[in-house]
């Protein structure tokens, strides 16, 4: 009997005799009381016996049966043979035609699946891989018939082999042929037949075939093609680095029969992207918690960390930075160490990088090409969380593609560029501790010969005592103390340096009461900044220069600056480029950014290739000089300059123009400006402003130009994509046809009175707000998604679309609509009318079910019928005096989680509130008061304890006395109006309260 209980399935021969065994018929018994429960399966085969003669024991089985009639156990042997024979089976007479061999075949097939499909144990380690599992099983169609391939990319050591083994062993059980080939790469590279050989094995391991061999990569491709057309294949191929190895193991779905799945492992997104595979999964890295789960369990056998570990543990973890190899390396060699061994490690870790980390990373570095392995060094080492444009132009200065090289290293894992609109280049703290790790063990007592220099004590040590070399190419320097002098002259043997970054933020040193260095000493002894100009150096070799807080008043006299790219002077002390009224040409200059409040003038002669122009807080600039015409200038942009006139007749080729603030009262455009994309005008006293000929126009800012009575456009704005005006004095507005704007924005533009829109067909966010409107036709605007009206207070009318289908959010302030018709907005998920004081009607044509949040404060309605919101979640009812009637079904209130209706019904404050049962608090919306305070959790209704709704908490203030409202809420209940049925008549049980 033990061994039934330990079984899995049970399968149960019924044959003439079988009823003639009471053994049998207790083994039966216990069968069938061990299928009752989910852990075991019984499946009944009728050898020579129908299921009806084991059912009802007749015919042979029932005259096996009649010796035991008698017996004590004959009733429950009966009823399990009843059980077993309505249990589904098989029948040898009914399958294979009766042929015995086929019969047990098919049995055995049946019975290997299931116990193949037996849940697979996802190992103690593997922290985090269950939903990580589940994400790819939901989204790969394994339900459907076509071939799918499936992408796994990530970080070297970041969990993809482990994530692909862990779905191999889960699924595999489904595929009629299975192959899990490790590492593509290292043996396709290992010899001119490792395609070959991986061929053979992906053959011998789907067919079970160990006779099969290939002869040549292209022999091999045909053979695939046609063995396997026939088979349901699970196919994963690990760490794959090139498309010729793709293209040799799952060259064409077609190779595979339908319902076949390949998975696909690799850190180079464009070898899936080049094979067409559609389905890529990123391998996250583990959170905080998942580390520290992960990490103990190497580290301490466990869950947590051992007492007095915790701190240690969290050390360790974030040096980690959520890489799985990292975590186990660490956990298996400080497993049993003590306390100090652990100190002493972590240490260690801060100058000597994990090794076997730093080789699993390192193997995505060396398949690049020199230019991206140049490339990936300069942004580990350099730009980390640098903007992409500022590190394209700093890289594009070097004479590097660096676009593509950006894309390729992104591809391959090696760094991320952030979703957000400045798009921030950042990588794993690993690997730029690989890229200084490369940089460095050439040379590694020697760091005047590094290539790139970050570190600041090395720096310092190599400027003072004049050790630098032509090894050096780049300095990014973030100095404690700083001594300006000693650090340029220092520069003098660096001359290939290509990339200087310095960022002072100990410009003054009269304060300094302390000298703790050399360096400082230096800086004390030369009275702040008193000495000889000529000791001022930059290496000409010099392509990207930026120094935050530059102290002097111009660039060395010695520096020609011919080959410099980008020169990036924030808050610098400097007044005018070169000193003396020399002229210098900066030949290759396309960046120039410099901001501080010294510069009077800029003589834009000097730079005949600048491309980009960036000037801020220059109070006393008052001439902004060009001599010839700046063909090649793309973008100006001004923050704060004193200049009163500005004439940019002489650059017709601008991209981009922003001002912001200063004095400006003149401002001439080229006639004809047909790059022109963006033109954003902030707090400026222009009184006119004509943009000429811009057909190219996307973007038009005009901000708090409260002075500005005039706009002429040479055209119409065909392309113009977003429209924002704010402070504008206009009394109308007509800025013609616009079949390309996406968004307009209108704010304190107080006087405009008249506003005219054409049609606009992907215009879909209008946000106005402070406008003089008596009236809004937005009937052309068919595809509004949102739109918002703040403190149009003489709104009178709102014509919006008949149909407006992807209409998702209306919000109103201060308006004075009577009547607000939606028309068919069959979208629309919030609707938000706050202070809409005159407003007593709202016209809905269809039921509104998606809308889940609905704001009417104030209104001045009588009733509020809700019939048409089935789907609420919000309902914000606050201060409306006049509210008498709430027609609320029940169903239309099932999910509502935050009720207010303060002020209404004659109540002070009155809210409903789901409970968070993460906090056991209640929505932090709740308002607590001076006044008589109950409240009241319906957790389980007592007239409804089956109900499903959501639990509902409401606090209800009044001034009687408790035990009064006590007696009231049991009256409520009493007469069944509980808050899980009738919600229309809730409000009236409520106001019982009162009496």
């Amino acid at each position: 009997m033990g061994s039934i209980e330990a079984s899995k399935y049970f399968i149960i021969v019924f044959s003439k005799n079988y009823a003639s065994s009471s053994w049998c018929l207790d083994e039966l018994v216990k069968i069938m009381d061990c299928h009752k429960t989910t852990k075991h399966t019984a499946y009944p085969v009728f050898y020579d016996v129908e299921p009806s003669e084991v059912r009802k024991q007749s015919g042979e089985v029932g005259e096996a049966f009649a010796r035991h009639k008698k017996e004590e156990a004959a009733g429950k042997w009966r009823e399990a043979l009843k059980e077993a024979a309505d249990l589904a089976g098989w029948e040898l007479k009914n399958t294979a035609n009766g042929h015995e061999a086929k019969f047990i075949r098919q049995i055995i097939e049946k019975l290997s699946l299931e116990l193949r499909s037996i849940k697979v144990c996802i190992g103690k380690n593997l922290v985090g891989m269950e939903t990580r599992i589940n994400d790819i099983i939901s989204s790969s169609g394994m339900a459907s018939d076509d071939v799918s391939m499936i992408g796994i990319i990530g970080i070297g050591g970041g969990g993809k082999t482990t994530l692909a083994k862990t779905i191999f062993s889960k699924i595999s059980f489904q595929f009629e042929g299975k192959a899990f080939i490790e590492n593509v790469r290292e043996v396709s590279n290992a010899s001119l037949s490792g395609l070959e050989l991986l061929q053979n094995k992906v053959l011998s391991n789907v067919l079970n075939d160990k006779g099969i061999h290939v002869g040549s990569e292209c022999e091999g491709k045909n053979m695939m093609s046609w063995m396997m057309r026939g088979r349901k294949v699970l196919l994963v191929l690990d760490d794959v680095d090139h498309l010729d190895q793709l293209e040799a193991l799952a060259g064409d779905p077609n190779w595979f029969k339908p319902g076949s799945m390949i998975i696909i492992t690799t850190r180079d997104l464009q070898v899936l992207v080049a094979h067409g595979v559609k389905l890529i999964h990123n391998v996250n890295l583990l959170s905080d918690k998942e580390a520290i789960w992960l990490f103990s369990r190497y580290a301490f056998g466990k869950e947590i960390p051992s007492n007095g570990y915790e701190e240690l543990s969290r050390e360790v973890v974030c040096y980690a930075a959520g890489l799985p190899l990292t975590i186990k390396v660490l956990g298996s060699s400080l497993c049993g160490k003590s306390k100090l061994e652990w100190v002493d490690a972590l240490a260690r870790l801060k100058t000597i990088p994990l090794e076997e980390t730093q080789k699993k990373l390192e193997l995505s570095y060396i398949g690049l090409d020199d230019d991206y392995k140049e490339i990936f060094l300069d942004v580990a080492t350099i730009m980390k969380g640098w903007q992409k444009e500022t590190a394209i132009i700093a890289l594009e200065s070097r004479g590097f593609h660096a676009r593509i090289g950006l894309r390729v290293l992104e591809q391959t894992s090696l760094i991320t560029i952030n979703d957000d609109f400045d798009e921030r280049v950042g990588l794993h703290d690993h690997l730029e501790e690989m890229a200084k790790n490369i940089i460095c063990r050439s040379h590694p007592d020697m760091p005047n010969q590094h290539s790139r220099l970050w570190n600041y004590k090395e720096i310092e040590n190599i400027l003072v005592n004049d050790l630098g070399t032509e090894a050096t190419k780049g300095i990014h320097f973030f100095p404690l103390r700083f001594n300006a002098k000693v650090f340029m002259n220092g520069l003098r043997k660096m001359k290939e340096l290509w990339f200087l970054d310095v960022v002072d933020l100990h410009l003054n040193l009269e304060n300094d009461k302390l000298v703790p260095n050399f360096l400082n000493a230096l800086g004390f002894l030369c009275c702040n900044w008193k000495f000889n100009k000529v000791s001022l150096y930059f290496p000409n070799s010099l392509r990207y220069l930026q120094w935050y807080n530059y102290p002097f008043r111009s660039l060395p006299e010695t520096f020609e600056a011919n080959n410099l790219v980008a020169l990036h002077m924030a808050n610098s002390g400097i007044v005018q480029l070169w000193e003396g009224g020399e002229r210098k040409v900066f030949n290759k200059l396309k960046f120039l950014f410099l901001s501080g409040p010294n510069l009077r003038s800029l003589d834009l002669g000097l730079a005949p290739n600048l491309e980009t122009l960036r000037l801020q807080r220059y109070g006393g600039l008052v001439e902004l000089y060009m001599p010839r015409e700046c063909l090649k200038l793309r973008s100006l942009e001004l923050f704060d300059v004193k200049l009163r006139t500005l004439d940019l007749g002489l650059t017709p080729n601008l991209e981009n123009l922003l001002l912001v603030s200063g004095d400006m009262v003149e401002l001439y455009m080229p006639d004809r400006c047909l790059n022109l994309r963006s033109l954003n005008v902030d707090h400026s006293n222009l009184r006119t402003l004509d943009i000429g000929l811009t057909p190219n126009l996307e973007y038009l800012v005009l901000r708090s130009c409260y002075d500005l009575e005039e706009l002429h456009m040479a055209n119409e704005c065909l392309k113009l994509r977003s429209l924002y005006l704010r402070g504008l004095k206009w009394r109308t507005l007509d800025f013609g046809p616009s079949p390309n704007l996406e968004r307009l924005d209108l704010h304190k533009c107080t006087s405009l009175e008249k506003f005219h829109i054409y049609e606009c067909p992907i215009l879909t966010c209008i946000d106005i707000s402070n406008l003089k409107l008596r009236t809004l036709d937005l009937r052309r605007v068919p595809n509004l998604s949102k739109l918002s009206l703040s403190e149009c207070k003489v709104l009178v009318n709102l014509h919006l679309p008949h149909r407006c289908l992807n209409l998702r959010t209306i919000k109103f302030t201060n308006s004075w609509l009577r009547i607000f018709h939606l028309g068919q907005t069959p979208n629309l998920e919030e609707l938000d009318l706050v202070k809409c004081d005159y407003l007593v009607e709202i016209q809905v044509v269809d039921e509104c079910n998606k809308i889940v949040s609905l704001g009417l404060d104030h209104l001045k309605s009588w009733t509020l019928d809700l019939g048409l919101t089935p789907n609420l979640k919000k309902l914000h009812l606050k201060e409306c005096y006049y509210l008498a009637q709430l027609h609320a079904p029940m169903d239309c209130l099932k999910n509502v989680v935050y009720f207010n209706l303060n002020g209404c019904l004659g109540f002070r404050s009155l809210f409903f509130n789901r409970r968070d049962d993460t906090s056991g608090r209640v929505h932090e919306s709740l308002e607590v008061g001076p006044l008589a305070e109950l409240h009241f959790t319906l957790e389980r209704c007592p007239l409804h304890p089956d109900n499903n709704f959501p639990d509902f908490e409401f606090t209800c203030f009044h001034k009687e006395d408790i035990p009064s409202m006590t007696r009231g809420i049991e009256k409520l209940i009493s007469e069944g109006q509980c808050a899980c049925t009738k919600f229309e008549t809730f409000s009236r049980s409520i106001c019982g309260l009162q009496r």
